[in-house]
């Protein structure tokens, strides 16, 4: 009794490799941007200053800068993400 093993054309899976590997490469960069945008929110926490706003009545308050920057890095975050984790329309029989 013999068994047959059917293989790919070797061009089918060297292309194959090769869009994973591109797939692979964009989710590391999208992850190291990812790791990037809150890097940037943390040093803003630890040695950014404080916005201070005052009014004629001598009244102060301050919020920490790193409020309006995690504002602006959540939907960064999820751009970036949608990006590059995404499928986007690619072949993926």
């Amino acid at each position: 009794m013999s068994t047959t093993i059917t293989h790919e054309p070797t061009g089918a899976t060297v292309e194959g490799r090769r869009r994973d590997g591109r797939i692979v490469g964009r989710e590391m960069w999208a992850g190291l941007a990812i790791a990037v945008i809150w890097l940037a929110v943390l040093f803003t926490a630890v040695y950014g200053p404080n916005i201070l706003t005052t009014t004629a009545g001598a009244s102060a308050s301050t919020v920490p800068a790193v409020v309006v920057v995690a504002l602006f890095a959540w939907p960064s975050t999820w751009a970036v993400a949608k990006h590059g984790f995404g499928r986007r329309g690619e072949d993926d029989s």
